[in-house]
C-alpha cells in the first residue's frame, strides 16, 4: 500500500514537472508568434544615453529592422553609445532560427505585473550567447524584460514598456543597460568627458557602473517592405 502511495506521489511530481515544462515552451512560443508578425518596421524616435564621464546629447533616431536578422540604427548625430554586437536591442533577433533550449525559472514580478521566467540556452556552442533569460507577461504574451549574457560582449539588460504597437510585440520605451566597462570606443571616435568635479583618482577608485541608453519610439511603420540597401 506504502509503495503505491509513493508511486502515485512521484507520478504527480513527475507530471506536473512535464506539464510545466510544457507550458513555459508554449507561452515562449506565443510571445515568439506575436513578434513575428512583423516581417519588417521603420522607427522614429529620441534616445538619450547615460554614461558615468560622458556627455552624449539626446539625440533623433531611425530604427530599422528586416527578418530574419537585419538591424540598423541611425542617429542624426552620427553617433550612438549603443554597444557594437548588442542586437539584443532588437527583440525579433532573439529567437532566430531554433537553435536553444527553453527551461522554466519560475515566476517573478516586474512593477505590477507578474510574469513568467524562461531562460534560453544556446545548443550552438560557438555561438557568441551564452544565455538569455526572459520575462514575459503570461496574459498578453509582451516580453518586459530581458537579460543577455554574451562570450564577447558582455551582459545586457532590456526593459520594455508596450502601449500602441503591442498587438505586434513592439514597445513604445526601450530601457537599455549594458556594463560601461565592457564598451571599447570606435576607432576615431571621441565624445566630450562630463565637467563635472571628479578627478582622476576618483575615477579610477570608482567601481564600474552601468551605462543606459533611453529610447521612446513615436511611429513605426510595420510591414511596408523594406530595401536590402538600408542596411549596408
Amino acid at each position: 500500500m506504502k509503495t503505491n502511495i509513493l508511486y502515485l506521489i512521484l507520478l504527480t511530481f513527475f507530471f506536473q514537472k512535464n506539464t510545466s515544462a510544457q507550458d513555459i515552451n508554449i507561452l515562449v512560443g506565443n510571445a515568439r508568434a506575436k513578434i513575428e508578425k512583423v516581417t519588417d518596421y521603420e522607427a522614429t524616435g529620441k534616445m538619450k544615453t547615460n554614461v558615468t564621464f560622458l556627455k552624449i546629447p539626446i539625440a533623433t533616431i531611425k530604427l530599422y529592422f528586416k527578418n530574419p536578422n537585419k538591424f540598423k540604427l541611425i542617429s542624426e548625430k552620427g553617433l550612438s553609445f549603443v554597444p557594437k554586437g548588442s542586437m539584443s536591442i532588437n527583440l525579433n533577433t532573439i529567437f532566430t532560427g531554433n537553435n536553444f533550449i527553453i527551461i522554466d525559472a519560475g515566476f517573478d514580478k516586474i512593477e505590477k505585473t507578474n510574469v513568467r521566467v524562461a531562460k534560453l540556452l544556446p545548443t550552438d556552442e560557438n555561438s557568441d550567447l551564452v544565455l538569455t533569460t526572459l520575462y514575459i507577461d503570461p496574459v498578453n504574451f509582451l516580453i518586459l524584460k530581458s537579460k543577455t549574457t554574451t562570450k564577447e560582449n558582455g551582459t545586457y539588460e532590456l526593459k520594455m514598456k508596450y502601449k500602441k504597437y503591442s498587438l505586434y510585440g513592439l514597445p513604445d520605451e526601450i530601457l537599455f543597460s549594458f556594463n560601461a566597462k565592457d564598451y571599447k570606443l570606435p576607432k576615431g571616435i571621441t565624445f566630450d568627458f562630463d565637467d563635472g568635479a571628479s578627478n582622476k583618482k576618483t575615477i579610477k577608485s570608482e567601481k564600474p557602473k552601468k551605462g543606459e541608453v533611453e529610447i521612446l519610439l513615436s511611429n513605426y511603420i510595420i510591414n511596408n517592405g523594406l530595401n536590402d540597401n538600408i542596411f549596408k
